[in-house]
């Protein structure tokens, strides 16, 4: 039975940073894709950012391209999000979901696995 689960949010400024972590159980971590999504209350969840089974061809939404960088850790089974330049518009809460394929995904439907979600907040 995969597990995810996040860690590291909360409420920050904007214009700071925060790295969210979601720590991954269960076997084949270094086998799945990865990837970071947000839901904003009444809202539909939206991607984020995934990164391939091996750490290659991250890739983000627009709306966070530049700002944040996803990350991996496969001998922690650890995946990251770090999180630069927050805006009021990033608050949502975020999770972390996993493929069993290896390669990245940008739509929810893809991903096999999810955590239950941390909450970022950010005020103006």
């Amino acid at each position: 039975q995969v597990q995810l689960v996040e860690s590291g949010g909360g409420v920050v400024q904007a214009g700071d940073s925060l790295t969210l972590s979601c720590g991954g159980s269960g076997g084949g971590f270094g086998t799945r894709a990865m990837g970071w999504f947000r839901q904003e209350p009444g809202k539909d969840r939206r991607f984020v950012a995934t990164i391939s089974n091996l750490g290659a061809t991250p890739w983000y939404a627009g709306s966070v391209k530049g700002r944040f960088t996803i990350t991996r850790d496969n001998s922690k089974n650890t995946l990251y999000l770090h999180m630069n330049d927050l805006k009021p518009e990033d608050t949502a809460v975020y999770f972390c979901a996993a493929r069993r394929a290896a390669t990245i995904g940008v739509r929810a439907e893809l991903f096999d696995f999810w955590g239950r979600g941390t909450q970022v907040t950010v005020s103006a």
